[in-house]
């Protein structure tokens, strides 16, 4: 559909925006999610240029100078296009496809190259949907008490909205699933705050991080309800980094070795 969006100077501008339904199941076999983690740096990006890759904030700057553009570029940080505007600039410029906030897009200082998408949370379930799973394309947690517990889950399509685990790297895993991959390789899934991104240094501007906050109480229970109710034959996810804060009973840890064979096979 097309759109219409304002600027934050007030002058209007239109810009295509793509419904999440375009580019459902539109993909196949594996993909690398690429996040922020220190392990990234270990990665061999330009060994694995033939597979898609998605990835987030500013875990865009591992593809510069690779000639590689991300299947997918996501950013939820409302924030990170002023931190670190050269990085945002550059996903935009490079990703075949871009997801972002509807603030977010209205105030593109670089318009997207790639299809646009508009996120957009998963709705809260009525009693009755709940207890009925009416959408089985939204899993939800079962449990009975608490509606933080409630809230936490899976979409298996973002037209119908993502769950936010406050973490990114959760959408892109929603997003490889809504696009159709089967293997899912994480990089740079460390998941430790204290270690701070790769790509950030200490003359750079730092952006917030809730890992620690949010680890127990949203991160993990999410990861493990991604583990026991969508992973299967046909969605598999590996963890690639060795200091992973994710328990390897949750998502297995595998060597770079073992997902060249994953990949083969």
């Amino acid at each position: 559909m097309n759109s219409t969006s304002e600027t934050s100077n007030g002058s209007a501008r239109s810009r295509r925006i793509n419904d999440f339904a375009d580019c459902r199941n539109i993909a196949h076999g594996a993909v690398f999610i690429i996040a922020s983690g220190n392990s990234a740096k270990d990665f061999p990006i330009r060994e694995f240029a033939g597979i898609p890759m998605i990835t987030v904030n500013g875990a865009i700057s591992m593809f510069m100078e690779t000639g590689i553009e991300p299947f997918f570029y996501a950013c939820t940080d409302t924030s990170f296009s002023k931190q670190q505007p050269e990085l945002f600039a550059y996903a935009m410029r490079i990703s075949q496809r871009v997801a972002l906030w509807g603030n977010q897009a209205e105030e593109l200082a670089v318009e997207p190259m790639g299809d646009l998408y508009l996120l957009k949370k998963a709705p809260k379930p009525t009693l009755t949907e709940w207890l009925l799973r009416i959408d089985k394309d939204l899993v939800r947690n079962r449990a009975v008490l608490g509606s933080r517990n409630r809230s936490i889950g899976f979409s298996k399509n973002l037209a119908n909205g993502f769950f936010d685990a406050r973490t990114v790297l959760y959408l892109a895993l929603q997003i490889a699933c809504h696009a159709g991959f089967s293997k899912v390789f994480l990089v740079g899934a460390d998941m430790n705050q204290s270690a701070g991104r790769f790509y950030e240094t200490d003359g750079s501007s730092i952006s917030p991080c809730g890992l620690d906050q949010h680890f127990h109480s949203r991160i993990l229970p999410s990861l493990k309800l991604m583990s026991e109710k969508v992973v299967g034959s046909k969605f598999a996810v590996y963890n690639l980094s060795p200091t992973s804060r994710i328990p390897s009973s949750v998502i297995p840890v595998k060597t770079l070795d073992e997902v060249k064979a994953i990949i083969q096979s």
